[in-house]
């Protein structure tokens, strides 16, 4: 692609019933790296993913994925594009095989390569065993697997993830986290959308959060977390947590937050919080360092989003 960026959004917008979804977005992903675009729910991530795919058209601004025009040439380029959607839609009546094949063929790729490229595929989402498998007798790290394999079943340059390891256990987690950084070893672009901000900061070179559908802040994880937020975390806990708070927390920390009974403190140095602390026997706390998790909170808030 010389270089060029694999997704490129300038001024994007659109409306539902007179309410603005996606307000002026801007982008460009880098080819090879794994961008995420993160955001509460109902932040406009999922219009903008279906904006970027042809899905949906746009009211204002453009869509260039893969050097073609979107949404004037979007089947086109949506035939180097895989997608992992954020729920699995393999076919039932089928086994882990005949998804593969069946699904190559919506893109019109002989099943002469297919049957080539299928053993490699049922290798990468460790499934070479359960190759005549159905899909009723897998388990849902087993699906989430076969669904990013068959994303890749046209051999993309591009592929849009949309929470793909929501509802996960920690090691099916880590194995999906795997297989996607081979794929950046590949040189594939990837689009990450994600509700793990633990996931972004391992996979993602560079980040974009989105509120209310803008983009509000943009960068790697670390420059973000070195812009937006102090480098220490002390988490409190315990019922006399948001009196302590007020007479001495708030005192020691930069800045601090409150979730129910549990106390965030921000602050450069830790220390006289930490010694604070180990004077007293009615709270308990977990020091750290800041990550991107903080970032995402300071700048969209605690409140819970339905």
């Amino acid at each position: 692609m010389n270089g060029a960026a694999p997704l490129a959004v300038s001024g994007l917008r659109k409306s539902y019933g007179g309410r603005e979804v996606v307000c002026g977005v801007d982008f460009a992903l880098r080819p090879g790296e794994c961008f995420g675009l993160l955001g509460p729910n109902g932040a406009g991530k999922t219009t903008t993913l279906r904006l970027c795919l042809g899905l949906t058209d746009p009211d204002a601004g453009g869509v260039a994925a893969l050097g073609r025009p979107v949404p004037a040439e979007a089947r086109e380029a949506r035939r180097r594009i895989g997608i992992v959607p954020q729920f699995d839609n393999l076919d039932p009546d089928f086994t882990i095989r005949e998804n593969l094949l069946i699904f190559g063929r919506y893109f019109g790729i002989a099943d002469r390569t297919l049957e080539a490229r299928i053993p490699d595929l049922l290798e990468f989402a460790g499934l070479s065993n359960r190759a005549d498998a159905r899909i009723q007798t897998l388990s849902g790290g087993m699906k989430r697997r076969l669904t990013l394999a068959r994303a890749l079943v046209n051999d993309p340059e591009l592929v849009f993830l949309d929470e793909p390891t929501t509802g996960l256990d920690p090691q099916a987690r880590h194995v999906i986290w795997d297989r996607l950084r081979n794929l950046l070893k590949q040189g594939k672009t990837l689009l990450l959308t994600t509700h793990f901000m633990e996931e972004a900061e391992r996979l993602c070179g560079r980040v974009a959060i989105m509120d209310h559908g803008r983009i509000i802040a943009e960068g790697t994880p670390q420059d973000l977390i070195a812009r937006h937020v102090e480098p220490h975390v002390v988490e409190v806990f315990g019922e006399t947590a948001p009196d302590w708070a007020g007479l001495r927390g708030r005192v020691l920390a930069e800045r601090c937050e409150s979730t129910g009974e549990t106390i965030f403190c921000y602050a450069r140095d830790p220390a006289p919080l930490v010694a604070d602390l180990d004077a007293r026997d009615d709270l308990r706390y977990l020091h750290r360092r800041a990550s991107l998790e903080d970032v995402f909170l300071k700048l969209t808030g605690r409140e819970l989003r339905d």
